[in-house]
Parts: structure tokens; C-alpha cells; sequence
């Protein structure tokens, strides 16, 4: 009974305290309409009687601004008074509202509402849809954290979209299960920029699910039912899926339609390809069969793991591209010059897709 009482309370300071943030930002959202209707009050003023200070032009800047403030219903209305403002204007004869002026004022205002209409159909209205945005990407960002390992192991990774995009296809998910049992899944979705990244948040988190509720063998059958059932029109994915068990060094290498993971061998001084079986891309077919291949990290060894986007390109074969990484990873990793980032430096592929690699170290 106490306990039923006490979880009622919580609920109720956290139903109290959802109604506060809501009326807080209502009231935010009502101080900025007032703010900017006001505003292209006083604008049609200065248009009217000071042109040489105000020129019509104010108004699309008034409407760049209230973009990332109003709501749609609000800016429907701060658009109507804009157009009513400017046909005033226009009918009282103010000097610099000619017939060109008023059409790109109109103009101005159908596309500032069709912009505000698709950002809130995406749930984007206002300020507060941008902070969203960000919350995404960090989001995102932080299923690709590794938890702490036992001392003498390391994974170092780099992610970097193309064209510099704040949002990548290409992302990483790890989970340690108890002290010994490292898993790692790279993974990069198809096609690239914001159609990709939207649906890398959405897989990350599914597959950071998956990553720790499935056994070890049945990630990647299970990653690819997934795919299957959301019916993407574009909605296929390369992964591979690695398990290192860090009190011997043995690995796991599983991997759908991606690239072949690299093993340097510290002792050997030599840089293998892991051969792995591999099985269709991820949401193509079902019923997909990844089978795993086994190998041995000893200490000083490092397994890399990449996606397409630092071996592929237009000019050059998938071999060629396999080699310069390769030779890259010998130059940086054999020395011990520095990490993923040098490696991709020393790649030096262009940024026209998404890239990503992920070195898992035994120190």
C-alpha cells in the first residue's frame, strides 16, 4: 500500500511537473507572437512614413526570424497580417511598395508557411524543434559509446558524414556483456545525408536492443527482421558484428553484405583480411544466415572495422581501396602513430559518402 502511494505521488510531481514545462513554453510561444505581430506592425509603419530607414524588404527578415519561433497556426496568422500590411501599403501609396515588391512579399509568405508546414509535420514547430534536432544527434552519438573495459583493451572510432552533414548513415553500437564479453556492430544505411541519418536514429536504437537481449549468433537474423518490418522503400543496411572475449582475445566476426574486417598482427608485422562468409545485406531478404568467423586478438593486435566509404569510390576498385587502407593502417597502427583518426587521414577518401572505423585494440 505504501508502495502503490509513493509510485502515485512521483507520478503526480512528474504529471505537475510536465504541466509547468508546458506552461512555460505556451506562455514563451505567446510572448513571441505578440513580439512579432507587433513588429510587422511597426514595420509597415516605417515602410509608410520612414522609407528611407525601412524598407519593405524587413518583412522577410520578420519572417526568417519567426520560422524558428512560431508555430504553424501562428505563423498562418503573422502571415495573413504581413499580406494585409503590405496591401495597405500598397493601396495607400507608399513610395516603395511597387507591384514587384508586394509579389515577392506574397511569395515569401507561401514558402515561409510551406517550410513551417513540413517542419511541423515532423514535429519540428518552433525554437524548441531545433533543440530536438540536436537531442537526436546526440542520441545517436551516444549509442556508439563504449562502456569501460578491463585495463590492456581499447576501441577507438571515428564516424564522420558526408559533406560534413550533422547527421551520419553510417553509425556504431556496443555493449559489454558482464566483465568479459565485448560486442560491437557497425553499421552503414543506405544512401547518405539526412535521408540516411533519419534512419540511422531509428536503427541505432533498435539495434543497441538487440545488441544485448539476443545471443551472440542471432544478432544479425534478428537486425534484419527488424529492417524487414519497417518496409522502407530505401531500407536496406551493410553490417558486421563483432564479439571479442577479452579475458582470452578470441573473436567473432559476423558480417551482411559489409566489407571484410582487417586483423593486424602485431607480432607477424602483417595486416589480414578476415575472410568472412557473409550473408545478403540487412532487410533485402529473410531467413539470412550470417555465419561467423573465428580468429585470436594477442596482445599488441588490433581488428578494424570500416565501412565502404574509405575503400569505395568511383574512380577506383573495391581491391585498390582495400589496399591504400591497409597500407594506411600499417603506417599508423604498426608504429603505434596514433589512432582511427590518423588511419583515416592516411586514407585520405573523399567526402562525398559517409565513413566510419572502428579499431578494437589488445593493448
Amino acid at each position: 500500500m505504501g508502495g502503490t502511494r509513493g509510485w502515485s505521488a512521483r507520478r503526480g510531481l512528474l504529471a505537475g511537473a510536465r504541466r509547468a514545462v508546458h506552461r512555460r513554453s505556451s506562455r514563451l510561444h505567446l510572448l513571441a507572437s505578440v513580439v512579432l505581430l507587433l513588429s510587422a506592425v511597426a514595420i509597415s509603419l516605417g515602410v509608410r512614413y520612414q522609407p528611407e530607414w525601412v524598407p519593405p524588404s524587413t518583412f522577410l527578415l520578420l519572417q526568417v526570424v519567426a520560422v524558428f519561433f512560431l508555430r504553424q497556426r501562428m505563423l498562418v496568422v503573422l502571415g495573413v497580417v504581413i499580406l494585409a500590411l503590405s496591401t495597405w501599403l500598397w493601396f495607400t501609396g507608399a513610395p516603395s511598395m511597387i507591384p514587384g515588391v508586394f509579389v515577392v512579399i506574397g511569395i515569401s509568405v507561401v514558402v515561409t508557411l510551406t517550410f513551417g508546414w513540413r517542419r511541423a509535420r515532423i514535429g519540428l514547430q518552433g525554437a524548441p524543434g531545433d533543440r530536438m534536432l540536436v537531442d537526436l544527434r546526440d542520441r545517436l552519438s551516444a549509442h556508439g559509446r563504449v562502456p569501460p573495459l578491463p585495463p590492456g583493451w581499447r576501441v577507438d572510432s571515428e564516424i564522420r558524414s558526408a559533406h560534413a552533414d550533422a547527421f551520419s548513415g553510417d553509425f556504431m553500437v556496443a555493449v559489454l556483456r558482464g566483465q568479459s564479453l565485448l560486442e560491437i556492430a557497425l553499421v552503414d544505411v543506405s544512401g547518405k545525408g539526412q535521408g540516411a541519418g533519419v534512419r540511422s536514429l531509428q536503427l541505432s536504437g533498435a539495434f543497441g536492443g538487440l545488441l544485448g537481449a539476443m545471443p551472440r549468433e542471432g544478432f544479425l537474423p534478428a537486425a534484419n527482421d527488424y529492417l524487414l518490418d519497417q518496409q522502407w522503400a530505401e531500407g536496406f543496411a551493410t553490417a558486421v558484428h563483432v564479439a571479442v572475449d577479452l579475458e582470452t582475445g578470441t573473436y567473432w566476426v559476423a558480417s551482411a553484405g559489409h566489407p571484410p574486417p582487417l586483423h593486424l598482427h602485431a607480432g607477424a608485422g602483417r595486416i589480414d583480411v578476415v575472410n568472412t562468409v557473409g550473408s545478403p545485406a540487412l532487410g533485402v531478404v529473410g531467413d539470412i544466415v550470417c555465419p561467423a568467423q573465428q580468429g585470436r586478438l594477442d596482445p599488441g593486435d588490433v581488428l578494424l572495422l570500416y565501412t565502404d566509404g574509405l575503400v569505395d569510390a568511383p574512380d577506383t576498385d573495391l581491391d585498390r581501396g582495400l589496399d591504400r587502407l591497409m597500407g594506411a593502417a600499417d603506417r599508423v597502427l604498426g608504429p603505434r602513430r596514433g589512432g582511427a583518426a590518423a588511419v583515416l587521414a592516411g586514407v585520405a577518401a573523399a567526402d562525398d559518402d559517409d565513413r566510419a572505423l572502428v579499431l578494437v585494440c589488445r593493448d
